[in-house]
């Protein structure tokens, strides 16, 4: 998806190689290749290829994918309708990330970036070479017309990019974005990873002799100037990638070894159970397992057994990345505007019944909005971090100050019952109160009745326990499973009482920050501010992760900004593996090493078929 290949949280430190140094004065506008998060590029300017591709992989074969849910949406800039998987592998973005990098990203369609000491500002210069599907160049009135457009019909680029005060062709190649504030380290970067789209084509006429509408979802197949093209579809169900031969950038360093596959086609699947059967008859060829039971009980069939499917058990994609993945409730709604309530919720979760249960010990549980990286909090807060809370007294619940946040912890009848005893009690502080098996609030009467919206039949399974715990002290919680659109639009409008969520971080958190918890994303429809934070403290923390001025002073308000949505319980923290899980047969293959920040997915995969 687009969205996955956007990044979040980018630089606190550019560092870049130079692409064409300045030898005169200082203030002279120097061009670079890259720009590299925390520390200097790894590539030189000349490199020749990425360090974790086979530059000799060879081009053929197809890769046959599946997804569950549906699809109904081949416009990547706005947040109506169901996207298509692989969509992005029809467009090019200025740069383009190195997996074997925090966040180094090198030119793709810009052969440089330049970009002032106070970082008032970003240009990019585009190669010559780069051409739509159609011959045409890639212009600078492209860049703007996308930047624009994808600003006017996205609430997410609208926010992720609110520092972004415009974009101007300012030369024959070049285009410049401006921001809104000076010293912002992260902007220069994230400018150059949205979808370009082509001007001409978005504004022309389709086959029909219809006006196009960019601000409306199309399964008109669109053009664009990256690798594959659409070759066919089924609407909903299916889509078909063909690699193209006139790919402008095919032989770009950049791209060497990569975009292997002469084919990548997806079928969807409405039941993650039947997909999993088709990846298991040969009809699928990768799959992602995202059930620990399924990994664990599943993969015993002869296939796997005779070394034609190959399971990997990687770390890499979590080296650095933190996660969240959590029950979210959404404070909208006032029945869990009060955080005892909230609280009381997590006393009810007993996770670790559900791991032995039903994850047979996979899992581990998720204790920081940073999870699994050096972000993340723990202890009583000191030094810098007692600081920031010191400034902040009045602003955060005072239990920051004394009490280390952890999770409650079950998995055998003492320690539930007690949970659930601690549970009524924080419920009982927040005026409700147990009257025969319902929880109903004191002044109004009503009882505590909610829904659990969720996309995909899979995820009832781990849901249910939660459900039937709560239904002990009281608590209607009801599950909902909707389809993929229907679901997309439910979340995009905050039409919901409580989801299952998960939310990304990096290394290097920055302006996404606003986007999953500030005060202004929380009544914005598209936001990521699922659970709806608006919380001055917070707001006040992140300022302070995306101005800092060093990365100290960074990371210790990332942790302050973590202990502070923790004190809070605006969600309901779930699990993580913390590995992804994938098996694949051996139709297809990837490099002996894989980069050390991903897998490298399909980009740097091939086809064993391929020339036969």
């Amino acid at each position: 998806m687009i969205l996955a290949r956007l990044k979040i949280g980018f630089a606190i430190v550019l560092a870049a190689g130079v692409f064409e140094a300045s030898s005169v004065a200082a203030q002279e506008q120097q061009w670079r290749h890259g720009v590299a998060v925390l520390d200097a590029l790894k590539l030189p300017a000349d490199f020749k290829h990425l360090p974790y591709v086979n530059p000799d992989a060879p081009k053929g074969g197809e890769l046959r994918m599946s997804e569950e849910g549906t699809f109904d949406n081949f416009n990547p800039v706005i947040d109506r309708g169901a996207p298509a998987a692989g969509i992005s592998s029809i467009f090019d973005t200025l740069m383009k990330r190195s997996e074997d990098e925090v966040f180094a990203t090198y030119g793709l369609l810009a052969e440089a970036i330049s970009y002032p000491e106070d970082m008032s500002s970003a240009a990019f210069r585009l190669r010559p070479e780069a051409k739509w599907a159609d011959g045409q160049p890639v212009t600078p009135e492209d860049v703007v017309f996308s930047f624009e457009k994808a600003k006017e019909n996205s609430a997410f680029f609208s926010g992720y990019y609110r520092h972004v005060t415009s974009a101007e062709k300012t030369g024959e190649r070049e285009v410049t974005f401006r921001f809104d504030e000076k010293n912002n380290r992260e902007l220069p970067s994230i400018v150059g990873d949205f979808p370009i789209l082509p001007k001409h084509w978005w504004e022309g006429r389709n086959a029909q002799g219809q006006q196009r509408d960019i601000s409306r979802t199309t399964l008109d197949a669109p053009m664009g100037s990256g690798p594959y093209r659409i070759a066919s579809t089924q609407p909903g169900s299916a889509i078909r990638y063909e690699l193209r031969d006139d790919y402008w950038g095919k032989d770009l360093p950049v791209n060497a070894g990569q975009n292997n596959f002469r084919v990548i086609s997806y079928t969807y699947f409405s039941d993650r159970d039947v997909e999993f059967e088709a990846f298991r008859a040969g009809n699928v060829d990768y799959t992602q397992e995202n059930s620990a039971s399924r990994w664990a009980t599943r993969y015993d069939f002869a296939a796997v057994k005779e070394g034609r499917i190959t399971r990997e058990v990687l770390t890499n994609p979590f080296r650095a990345t933190g996660v969240m993945q959590a029950y979210v409730p959404n404070i909208r709604r006032d029945i869990f505007k009060d955080a005892r309530v909230r609280e009381a919720l997590n006393y009810a979760y007993d996770f670790e019944d559900l791991n032995r249960n039903l994850a047979y010990g996979g899992l581990k549980r998720v204790d920081s909005f940073f999870w699994g990286t050096s972000l993340a909090s723990s202890g009583l807060p000191e030094g810098r971090e007692l600081e920031i809370l010191e400034g902040l007294k009045d602003k955060v619940p005072p239990e920051v100050f004394t009490t280390p946040y952890a999770n409650p912890v079950g998995g055998d009848p003492q320690k539930v019952r007690d949970n659930l005893r601690k549970a009524v009690a924080l419920f009982k502080d927040a005026g409700w109160e147990l009257k025969g098996n319902q929880m109903v609030n004191t002044r109004t009467g009503r009882p505590m009745s909610f829904e659990i919206l969720l996309n995909s039949q899979s995820q009832e399974r781990t849901v249910l326990p939660y459900v039937a715990s709560l239904k002990k002290i009281g608590v209607d919680a009801r599950i909902r499973t909707v389809d993929a659109s229907q679901y997309i639009n439910r979340v995009r409008s905050f039409d919901y009482d409580m989801i299952y969520g998960i939310w990304a971080q990096t290394m290097n958190p920055g302006n996404e920050q606003a986007e999953y918890w500030g005060s202004q994303s929380a009544t914005r429809p598209g936001s990521r501010n699922y659970a709806g934070i608006a919380d001055p403290a917070v707001d006040d923390l992140i300022r302070m992760v995306t101005t800092a001025p060093d990365r100290d002073e960074q990371v210790a308000a990332v942790k302050t900004l973590d202990r502070v949505l923790l004190a809070n319980h605006f969600v309901i923290p779930m699990f993580y593996s913390g590995e992804a899980k994938i098996a694949y047969w051996n139709t297809i293959t990837h490099p002996a090493t894989l980069p050390e920040y991903g897998i490298g997915f399909p980009d740097i995969w091939w086809s064993t078929n391929a020339g036969k």
